[in-house]
């Protein structure tokens, strides 16, 4: 499932395959993955595999392997309605021959309460599908808005879910209090201009969110997966890893001296070097979602879910997520691949939890194929988007409390008009039995509770909608 480096290296970005937020190096001897992207570098390779026989290729096999599932919420009403039409018609039956009296018969066969539920249920259903797309959630079917309301673990993927999937700039530190923040971090900017990894674009972004003149970049020399060489303003510049530097015999020893907490932080950091002297370091990190803290303690207050976060990232970056977001560490799942995000979904499933699954990328499509419920963005891959069960066309993390608020209020609706229903007919059908009922009064009770439970179906796109889970009632 793999193929070969024969010669070469390069910065590859897996993120799209296993999750993994920064690009990593890769070298003759070393395993590359279709579906990938060259960053750096320039690479000759040997195809071991193609098609369903690669990582991407399994991926898909896991998809189309998943076991297709009723849709149960749109059977509900033709089973209640299929269960009640003998009843009726043996109830009918015994009321006339115990009575000779063609017309309490068929007071008795008028008040069959299964047309109205069959015409209640769908009609929630479709209303609330219609007032979820009004607010920008994609909910693609009834099995989707029942499992929604059933929710008990959640399983969030972190590289562009939790976290924005792109990265930022944290802070500038220096070695000594003499040397700017801004000094440092235009060394890196004149550096990595025009270098496409995604640490340099962010050290030009910031530089430019803080108006910084660039200086122009003399001789270069890059060296991936390291850092760069350069010459600014007469000044020979080393930007790059820690090992990067200490290759080139710069002392780093003091920053940590100035800074004893720096490695404790566990942000990823690139070093400065100017004229053999180390300046500074620039922090970066994949920020969060700004929404992801609220989501995920709201769900976890409000429905009791049990959170969980997958990655193809290292265990360190994960953990620092799972720390900002309160999440356990037995519930963090680290460097995994689509195989393995779809066994923790299958273990969820084997311990009796209704499990939702949110993702955006390629690598998570088995995941999102094998969960009760599917989340998704609007701008994930086209495979992540076409499994879901549930796009978020807003690209908000808090869609999906919407979405759960709007599936519970549509059960809550539900049940009532089964009770809308159901009461009126019973009780019109033990009248009809015992003292006596007109057809045209048994008439006025079926169809008036069918009306009454038809209307109060539309509720969801005729009334505004409270964004939250607690708003709703008993999700039970």
């Amino acid at each position: 499932m793999v193929l070969g480096f024969l010669k070469g290296k390069a910065l590859i970005d897996e993120q799209k395959l296993t999750g993994e937020s920064m690009p990593v190096v890769r070298s003759e001897g070393e395993a590359v993955y279709a579906s990938t992207l060259v960053r750096e570098g320039q690479v000759y390779i040997l195809a071991k595999c193609i098609g369903a026989d690669t990582r991407a290729g399994r991926t898909i096999e896991l998809i189309q392997e998943v076991p297709v599932h009723d849709t149960r919420i749109e059977n509900y009403a033709a089973k209640i309605a299929d269960r009640a039409v003998l009843p009726t018609l043996l109830l009918g039956g015994a009321v006339f021959f115990a009575t000779r009296n063609a017309a309490r018969a068929a007071s008795v066969l008028t008040l069959d309460f299964a047309t109205g539920i069959r015409v209640s249920v769908p009609t929630t259903v479709m209303a609330a599908l219609s007032a979820a797309a009004r607010r920008g959630i994609l909910i693609r079917s009834g099995r989707a808005l029942e499992q929604l309301a059933q929710i008990d673990a959640i399983v969030f993927d972190k590289t562009g879910t939790l976290t924005q999937g792109d990265v930022a700039i944290v802070e500038v530190k220096t070695v000594a209090t003499p040397i700017p923040p801004l000094h440092v971090l235009k060394l890196a900017a004149a550096a990595e201009q025009r270098i496409t990894h995604p640490v340099a674009e962010a050290v030009m972004r910031y530089a430019n969110y803080q108006e910084l003149i660039v200086p122009a970049r003399g001789e270069w020399e890059y060296q991936v997966g390291l850092g760069i060489k350069a010459e600014i303003e007469g000044h020979k510049v080393l930007v790059g890893s820690e090992r990067f530097l200490l290759k080139q015999g710069i002392e780093v020893d003091s920053l940590y001296a100035s800074h004893p907490n720096l490695k404790q932080a566990g942000y990823p950091m690139i070093y400065v070097a100017s004229d053999g002297i180390l300046q500074g370091v620039i922090q970066y990190t994949d920020p969060l979602r700004p929404e992801s803290r609220q989501v995920v303690s709201r769900l976890r207050e409000e429905i009791g879910a049990e959170i969980h976060m997958l990655t193809g990232d290292n265990q360190q970056r994960a953990s620092i997520v799972g720390r900002e977001l309160d999440i356990p560490p037995h519930q963090i799942h680290a460097e995994a691949f689509p195989e393995h995000k779809a066994e923790v979904i299958q273990k969820l499933h084997n311990q009796g939890k209704t499990v939702a699954f949110v993702g955006d990328g390629l690598n998570d499509s088995a995941a999102l194929a094998y969960a009760d419920v599917s989340v998704s963005f609007r701008d994930g891959s086209d495979v992540a988007r076409e499994t879901a069960d549930v796009v978020l066309m807003e690209n908000d993390l808090r869609g999906l409390i919407e979405a759960i608020a709007i599936a519970c209020n549509a059960k809550q609706i539900i049940h009532q008009n089964t009770g809308i229903i159901a009461v009126p007919n019973i009780s019109g059908l033990a009248i009809a039995a015992t003292v006596g009922l007109t057809p045209m009064t048994a008439n006025l009770l079926n169809n008036g509770s069918s009306v009454i439970a038809g209307v109060n179906g539309l509720r969801p796109v005729l009334n505004g909608h409270e964004n939250s889970i607690m708003g709703v009632g008993n999700r039970e």
